[in-house]
């Protein structure tokens, strides 16, 4: 039935033959969407192989791209896949060091960067590296040479290179590695993680069973495609036939999400956050009774589950919401959404809700670069789906639990172990063949994978307490006004948290409450300010054990982002950065073991 996928450029071939469309490729320039064919994209993608092989590549060597998401970036991914040749896709949003450590480890023989601000960042840094040959750029930019030499130079020996492309495609097997994804990590010096064509082909092939879209359909891509996690998903796109457009920055999403009316998309909790922030802030400039229905329809979406049957009352009032407010939240995302799947750090359940009610399936999954990556998620096709969890295992995983809580995996996805680094490999992958994940959780109703938290993360109180952290930061989150939290104590006599609150909400709150203020730095020392996040703390102490609740805050006037360092790439906490900036703030926090 049909064509069967092994290898990643499979796709190219089912596609064309089973899903032939205009707009198999989307992008933007210039303020204008243009599309690839699935002809087209299947003709590039072999011309940018033979481009590679006219320059000298062979199967082994490694290119790494750098560039904000495109649909010029599929025909390099192909290309290189066909021809044997390991994609390195790096963060455009890095810094120097990092990228120079990354360029000099993987060997990468050439760097294909997105635009003129990257090539000035990259082009100075691939001089200094003896194995890079060539830079060339997606976008045209004065100076650099542009990808489509390389497709030009594919077209010239078009007929004398087809006999070793088909030979080199043919070699290529399922257990080649055909990607070396570094890992930023919240410490330490990025891991290479090899993931071969078999990791990348079994994991999207499991997930792309988990619903009905396909060739009827369209999807927008915004998170990065050098992510594991929206590149599985982009092969799972193309692999059921839809049409994907790709949009570069986020400030693009709105006005995609309008032009496009995708039917689904992936997305990280931050985002969704700030889409349910619009709505809450929607509803605060309306007036009288349409306020007070608009409130009404939001807090109806807390009795929002997957499969609830709800009773007449109930159903009554949805569909009364829905008709008056729901459906103006569909339109405001173009009004075909039908799934949005997050994943890369924990979903608050009311978000989930909020949104499922509104008839968008809000579908949490969770995985690792390591894992290629999804070890579970929610699953509409079979109806197993749980707000507050990651879904069920994936077909072809297993999951057990290690005495500690510790999720342990076997399955197809399982990296072949990090690049030059077989003692750190040995660390996380046992003698029987288990990672180790290094998350804890546990399996609700014996079927539905719960994250609590970090292993690394969990720490001890001075009175022998163990706390952990991520779980409390996730509930300290579900708070309007607190935009990041990181809980502190370790060794210490109770335990306290640096608050980054969500200041747009809390500029609008000053403003209700007649607060006046010069910047952030003189907000956060205002004490009514103060004491209006000690409230929304001590609403989620009731909901914490007494030695897990948050005895002190401090604010902080910065937003945490990935530019400034506190978060890494994915938005995951980067513990130790933030400690050492607040080094101060916590000295202070615990000031009286000083005295």
């Amino acid at each position: 039935m049909g064509i069967e996928v092994t290898r990643t450029f499979d796709i190219l071939e089912r596609y064309l033959e089973e899903f032939p469309r205009e707009d198999a490729l989307g992008g933007k320039k210039n303020g204008e969407w243009y599309t690839y064919s699935t002809e087209e994209y299947y003709e590039k993608s072999h011309l940018f192989a033979k481009g590679l092989l006219a320059l000298g590549f062979k199967k082994g060597d490694k290119i790494a791209t750098v560039t904000p998401n495109c649909p010029e970036w599929n025909f390099a991914d192909m290309g290189m896949a066909m021809t044997g040749v390991v994609h390195v896709p790096v963060y455009p949003t890095i810094g120097e060091d990092e990228y120079k450590y990354i360029l000099e480890h993987s060997e990468a023989r050439m760097v294909i960067v997105g635009d003129k601000k990257l090539f000035e960042k990259i082009h100075p840094l691939a001089n200094q590296i003896s194995e890079i040959e060539h830079v060339y750029t997606f976008e045209e930019v004065e100076g650099a040479r542009h990808y489509q030499e390389i497709l030009d130079l594919g077209a010239s020996k078009r007929e004398e290179l087809s006999g070793l492309l088909q030979e080199l495609k043919d070699a290529v097997q399922p257990e080649d590695v055909a990607t070396l994804i570094y890992t930023s990590g919240t410490t330490g010096v990025p891991k290479g993680v090899m993931l071969t064509q078999q990791n990348l082909v079994s994991n999207f092939v499991a997930h792309s069973k988990m619903h009905h879209l396909g060739k009827d359909h369209r999807v927008i891509s915004f998170l990065p495609l050098c992510h594991v996690y929206e590149r599985s998903v982009n092969y799972h796109f193309q692999y059921k036939g839809m049409g994907v457009y790709y949009v570069s920055s986020l400030a693009q999403i709105l006005p995609a999400l309008k032009e496009i009316k995708p039917h689904m998309f992936n997305s990280v909790p931050r985002l969704l956050e700030k889409v349910y922030d619009g709505f809450v802030s929607k509803g605060k400039e309306l007036g009288g009774i349409k306020k007070a229905l608009y409130f009404w329809a939001l807090r109806l979406t807390k009795h929002f589950e997957f499969n609830r049957k709800y009773g007449p009352w109930l159903s009554l009032k949805i569909k009364i919401a829905d008709k008056l407010i729901y459906s103006k939240w569909r339109e405001a995302l173009g009004g075909n959404i039908v799934y949005i799947v997050s994943g890369g750090a924990a979903l608050q359940p009311r978000i989930a809700r909020v949104f499922g009610m509104a008839g968008i399936l809000n579908l949490e999954g969770y995985g690792l670069t390591e894992t290629s990556p999804v070890i579970a998620v929610n699953n509409p096709a079979l109806r197993e789906m749980k707000v507050g969890t990651v879904g069920p295992v994936l077909e072809g995983f297993e999951v057990k639990f290690a005495e500690d809580g510790e999720i342990l995996c076997k399955g197809p996805g399982v990296m072949k172990g990090y690049y030059k680094a077989p003692e750190l490999t040995a660390e996380v992958i046992d003698e029987a063949g288990w990672f180790h994940t290094g998350d804890i959780g546990v399996l609700d109703e014996g079927k539905y994978l719960k994250i609590t938290d970090r292993k690394k993360e969990i720490f001890k109180l001075s009175g022998g307490k163990y706390i952990a952290p991520q779980m409390i930061e996730n509930k300290l989150k579900t708070s309007n006004l607190i935009e990041q939290v990181m809980v502190i104590g370790a060794n210490e006599k109770f335990a306290s948290a640096l608050v980054s609150p969500n200041f747009p909400l809390l500029h609008d709150w000053c403003a209700e409450n007649k607060i006046h203020y010069e910047n952030n730095a003189e907000l956060i020392q205002i004490p009514e300010v103060i004491e209006k996040i000690q409230k929304e703390v001590q609403i989620i102490n009731k909901q914490l054990g007494s030695h897990e609740q948050i005895n002190r805050i401090r604010l902080v006037c910065e937003e945490w982002t990935p530019a400034t360092g506190e978060l890494s790439p994915t938005l995951k906490l980067r513990r130790n950065m933030v400690a050492v900036k607040y080094q101060h703030l916590i000295d202070d926090i615990y000031s009286v073991r000083k005295n």
